[in-house]
């Protein structure tokens, strides 16, 4: 059901790559509150993925862009504001990968050329989006710009390996830039600390299914979808949260206040009652 929260406002989408995507559910979602926006991605993601059908879906163009790339930041942001016909008031960023990941490396056996990428597309891209919007005063006053995180930023996980560091930077870069760009363009800048989902980013994490099933019976709510995921964004989008900024807000939930659930102890119990006392 529509509530119209974003009826006359323009935006622009990074990362949406299927069906999967959080970015896929978010323009779905913007779309139907009646936003106008421009899709983007890599030239490389957009040969792999289903773009074409979400643009034409939702009305929208979509515009190849290497988000790690100034030139072609300050050509998506440019010709959006063209196509668009004015100012952006949104911005999603959902960006993230790491070639240590996909290459199945553990985290004490890196290769630093696949950390540094780690880092400029998952990180640094988001300072090089805030700093090329800012420079071309590219978004409106009070307009709001999201980032997608998650909780290894501030804790150890098994698995998430080198994008544990590059979530910590982003959420860094949330606070540094969201102060300089509220205090002169009136720009709100935030990122939401999502459960774990099934994209096909965080399929690739080692483990997922049983760091997923952990959360899932650790959290109270249990793990928040995509489409809740969407929801959300579509809230920080929206003018009911104009003085919301340099936040990281987690969508999790409740996992990220959790010590100890009954579901998750009661499951580690079976577990112990099987293994003899002199193997604890």
């Amino acid at each position: 059901m529509s509530h119209h929260l974003l009826e006359g406002k323009r935006g622009l989408i990074f990362g949406a790559l299927n069906k999967k995507s959080i970015a896929w559910k978010v323009a779905e979602r913007a779309h139907e509150e009646g936003a106008a926006f421009v899709l983007t991605n890599a030239p490389f993601a957009l040969r792999l993925g289903e773009m074409e059908q979400l643009a034409l879906k939702t009305g929208s163009e979509v515009i190849a862009a290497d988000a790690t790339s100034i030139e072609d930041l300050e050509n998506v942001l440019t010709r959006s504001q063209e196509i668009l016909g004015g100012k952006l008031d949104f911005v999603l960023h959902s960006i993230g990968m790491s070639p240590n990941v996909r290459k199945k490396l553990s985290y004490d056996n890196l290769d630093y050329r696949f950390y540094l990428q780690t880092l400029d597309i998952s990180a640094l891209s988001f300072h090089k989006l805030l700093q090329s919007a800012k420079k071309l005063d590219a978004i409106n006053d009070y307009g709001s710009v999201v980032a997608l995180s998650y909780i290894a930023a501030q804790r150890t996980f098994y698995g998430y390996n080198d994008m544990a560091e590059a979530k910590s930077l982003l959420e860094s870069i949330v606070r540094s830039f969201g102060y300089i760009y509220g205090r002169s363009r009136k720009v709100r800048v935030n990122s939401i600390s999502q459960s774990p989902t099934y994209t096909t980013a965080g399929g690739g994490v080692r483990g997922f299914d049983g760091l997923y099933d952990y959360s899932n019976r650790m959290s109270p709510l249990g793990n928040a979808t995509a489409e809740e995921c969407a929801d959300y964004c579509v809230t920080l989008f929206s003018d009911l949260t104009r003085k919301v900024t340099m936040q990281n807000l987690f969508h999790d939930g409740g996992f990220s206040s959790m010590g100890m659930s009954e579901r998750v102890m009661g499951f580690y119990n079976k577990c112990l009652d099987n293994i003899l006392p002199d193997e604890w």
